[in-house]
């Protein structure tokens, strides 16, 4: 469905926050405009530290930061304690619905901003027996309706106590069917002035069939760039790896592919590598994909999903259809043998990235729509 920029819809139709509206909203607090403080508690259901958490991490630190009062609740403990801690923002473990609850029902916060269904769920069930309840706002990361894989009708019942609901991308907001507000999310720019660039492809992702990371070292064979010098490096970990490390094997690219593991690290890797190669058939958003704009680093990716929300109508995107394995070999062929078009890339990707996908811009965006469910949920 259409989704256009700044105009309310009806249920089932999407909004975004304008950028310019974002930007001024937070000019307005570093100018000292009288915007009162919130309170405000993240939380999921979650023991990892994947792409939701690392959101959440990423996003309550910058909101500190603004000046308000933010906890968070949920993720791998040994990932987000720290960096928490550091930013002044208080962490506890919600690694299920019972941990989420008793946390959003110990939290004294304006809103609770709720992070996957079960937490969604956690939080509508505190504001039963909560008086005054927080303003209750989803954030939907994956284009799935709510209930999709369990008691859907339940769900959807659940859902209508929530007073706002925000999508991390175009993509999600078409899928997920209810009334939701645009809010990319969004990094900080990386100063990249005299890296020097290894021939080198990096794929970071989990190595996990629905990622197709497979099709990444078909089209790294395909293209012949290992004769010139190039290699491939993958960086994650998965069920996928020993297949993954076969077919390297299979196609005589024992000395040209590294398998780095989990890491840590990536923004140093991506000032590193001289390309990204992202193969998922459909990304929600691609965080991954907009780090690599901020730090320079050129992208080669699939048309679709997220992907193609970022660089779909950029000058000179290297786009391929997913599962074409030979087009994007010929991207990674032509991009290998122009240097001043990938450094034209990258500085097209970086410029699209400081416009519309900062940090900055995502934490005005979403405090417009906690100010907004607050109104809501005082008018219930």
């Amino acid at each position: 469905m259409p989704v256009e920029r700044g105009a309310p819809h009806l249920a089932g139709s999407s909004r975004k926050v304008p950028r310019a509206a974002a930007r001024g909203h937070a000019a307005a607090r570093a100018g000292g405009c009288p915007m009162r403080r919130l309170r405000i508690l993240h939380v999921t259901t979650s023991d990892r530290f994947a792409g939701v958490e690392q959101f959440i991490r990423r996003l309550a630190t910058i909101q500190a930061a603004d000046g308000h009062d933010v906890l968070v609740a949920g993720g791998d403990p040994a990932m987000m304690a720290g960096p928490l801690r550091e930013a002044g923002v208080p962490f506890a473990p919600s690694a299920s619905f019972g941990q989420a609850l008793t946390a959003i029902r110990s939290a004294d916060v304006d809103v609770v901003n709720a992070h996957m269904t079960s937490a969604d769920l956690a939080a509508i069930a505190a504001s039963l027996v909560t008086r005054p309840s927080p303003a209750l706002v989803s954030t939907r990361h994956f284009a799935l309706r709510r209930g999709s894989t369990g008691p859907g009708a339940a769900y959807r019942l659940a859902e209508r106590m929530l007073d706002a609901e925000i999508a991390i991308s175009d993509a999600v907001a078409e899928s997920i069917r209810v009334a939701s507000t645009v809010v990319h999310p969004g990094v900080d720019p990386v100063d990249d002035a005299g890296l020097i660039r290894a021939r080198s492809v990096l794929m970071a992702q989990r190595l996990q069939p629905e990622k197709s990371t497979a099709d990444g070292i078909r089209a790294f064979a395909a293209s012949g760039i290992a004769a010139d010098g190039w290699r491939l490096d993958i960086a994650g970990s998965g069920p996928d790896e020993q297949h993954l490390r076969r077919l390297v094997e299979e196609r005589g690219l024992a000395d040209h592919v590294r398998f780095l593991g989990f890491r840590d690290d990536l923004p140093h890797l991506m000032q590193a590598a001289g390309m990204l190669l992202a193969t998922s058939p459909f990304e929600h958003f691609g965080l991954t994909v907009v780090e690599s704009m901020a730090s320079g680093l050129p992208v080669v990716a699939t048309d679709a999903g997220g992907h193609a929300e970022m660089l779909r109508d950029l000058d000179g995107a290297a786009l391929f259809a997913p599962g074409d394995e030979q087009g994007a070999a010929a991207l990674l062929r032509t991009l290998a043998a122009d240097a001043p078009r990938r450094a034209a890339l990258a500085q097209a990707q970086r410029r699209r990235q400081r416009e519309r996908f900062t940090l900055r811009g995502q934490a005005g965006a979403t405090e417009l729509v906690y100010r907004r469910a607050i109104e809501r949920r005082r008018a219930r």
